[in-house]
């Protein structure tokens, strides 16, 4: 196999792993009411079932990128799969919703040590920077069909079998990717080598950053349910805070040998990259969190049908990141970005006109609209994160790159489920709080109109953010001009 072909191939078999990472975000998320059918979780331990994979890989992807670049990235990448593979297995044979969250959370460690080694293999695959820049465009939209097609698998593997097959598709996936890495991912990429072995292991650093977006996330995630002026998510808050100031002032002692250099964070690419990514998955995953019960609840579709309906967002996502190489090269970063962030503005603003008597047609305008403008976000936001990122550093890149993702959505799941919450209680009363936005999947038309209004609430603001974040970024200078970028500063 040529050098050429072998690194096609290498990138083929990483985004398979990584369509497997994005798909078993969302896989579940039509899965809750036959799981609660079988095991008869409480409504605490079905947000846990939900949300601990997200809890864990975001907490625990910057410690992950960091070990990516010291053991290899081939090897984070193995052992990744494997974790997610056995932790699957044993979500499968649960018979108690308790081992069910543990192997979320197995799911999450594992997800967390194999996304930023994705994404460092091909940067180190594909050094040139119109070869880098299609690469990334490549990652972006295989992420994103995995999360925005998890649905319609979930829906599928529910309906035909039962909640289990959520978890079992993982075992054949991680078995097939594994064996094909052996074959054709080279055990360094083809950049400078990802070791660091002379330098001593950052332990206080991994755990202080590692605990602190571990708080912070946890802090996020259950604020819908505990409210957000409660006693446990004031106090999360807090500690997330005590601990990742911790974490800064720790790193700046270390200079040179943190784990997490600071000056990585004054590269303009990294900050502003990152920035435009955690505010797109705050308004997208939110919004995707919010339509699919809008799809079940309001417009009446099956779990299934509901995933299916969600397949435009998917393939104008993926059409989006696939155009904006060609973009990029003619007019760098900024502009791609701010013109998919205005995108994704008009499509919220068609969302909070939509109604029970709109039907499918507006939702999916929304979808395609939404989905090319955040195409062109992630596929340009990303590549300005990693074209700052020296090669040797690049599972580090990824892991900042990675974890202003994820906080960006557990936000954005957060906030737009709260905003969901607290219009449907003050439509139908305080009775429906504790069972959630859920509570209104009935045909009762009182029901359907109160989340009709909380729709629009939601679409608001996750558009008020998009709206904000296109205009900070027009006067943006700098940033990846004609494609290119410095390395330099590490």
């Amino acid at each position: 196999m040529t050098g050429d072909r072998q690194r096609r191939a290498a990138a083929v078999v990483v985004c398979l792993g990584l369509f497997l990472l994005g798909m078993d975000l969302t896989v579940l998320n039509v899965a809750v009411p036959d799981l609660q059918r079988d095991l008869n979780p409480s409504m605490a331990q079905v947000q846990w079932i939900v949300d601990a994979y997200a809890l864990v890989l975001g907490g625990l992807v910057l410690t992950a990128g960091a070990l990516t670049d010291r053991i290899g990235r081939r090897r984070a990448f193995m052992t990744g799969l494997a974790v997610c593979g056995a932790a699957s297995a044993f979500g499968a044979l649960a018979e108690e919703p308790g081992p069910v969250v543990a192997a979320r959370c197995g799911m999450g460690a594992g997800a967390a040590l194999l996304m930023p080694a994705t994404l460092s293999i091909i940067s180190n695959l594909f050094t040139e920077p119109a070869a880098r820049r299609r690469a990334i465009a490549l990652w972006a939209a295989v992420l994103g069909l995995g999360g925005m097609t998890g649905p319609v698998l979930g829906g599928a593997l529910v309906e035909g079998f039962s909640w289990r097959a959520g978890f079992w598709v993982n075992v054949p996936l991680v078995a097939v990717t594994l064996v094909l890495t052996l074959r054709v991912v080279p055990a360094t990429g083809s950049g400078p080598t990802p070791r660091h072995g002379g330098e001593r292991v950052d332990l206080p650093g991994a755990v202080l950053s590692a605990c602190g977006l571990l708080t912070f996330v946890w802090a996020v995630i259950e604020s819908p349910a505990q409210g957000w002026t409660s006693t446990p998510v004031l106090s999360g808050f807090a500690l997330a805070t005590a601990l990742l100031t911790a974490f800064v002032v720790h790193e700046r002692r270390r200079a040179e040998a943190a784990m997490l250099p600071l000056s990585l964070l004054r590269l303009p690419g990294v900050v502003r990259g990152a920035v435009s990514l955690a505010l797109l998955s705050f308004a997208l995953y939110g919004a995707l969190f919010v339509i699919t019960l809008y799809l079940q609840g309001v417009l009446g579709y099956t779990p299934w049908q509901a995933g299916v309906r969600t397949l435009p967002l998917a393939a104008a996502l993926a059409a989006g990141s696939l155009a904006t190489p060609s973009l990029m090269a003619r007019h760098g970063a900024r502009k791609p970005i701010a013109a998919g962030l205005a995108l994704v503005t008009v499509a919220f603003a068609v969302l909070a006109h939509t109604g029970a008597a709109s039907g499918y047609g507006r939702l999916m305008v929304f979808e395609v609209v939404a989905g090319l403008g955040a195409g062109l976000v992630a596929a340009a936001g990303t590549e300005a994160v990693m074209g700052a990122v020296p090669l040797s550093r690049a599972g580090l890149g990824s892991a900042v790159n990675d974890a202003t993702r994820q906080v960006g959505a557990a936000l954005g799941v957060a906030v737009q489920g709260s905003v969901l919450s607290t219009v449907i209680t003050d439509r139908l009363g305080a009775a429906v709080s504790a069972a959630g936005p859920t509570a209104v999947l009935a045909p009762s038309p009182a029901a359907r109109q109160a989340f009709v209004d909380g729709l629009t609430a939601t679409a608001l603001t996750a558009g008020a953010v998009t709206l904000a974040a296109t205009l900070a970024v027009i006067p943006w200078r700098g940033v990846l001009p004609h494609g290119t970028t410095s390395r330099e500063g590490l």
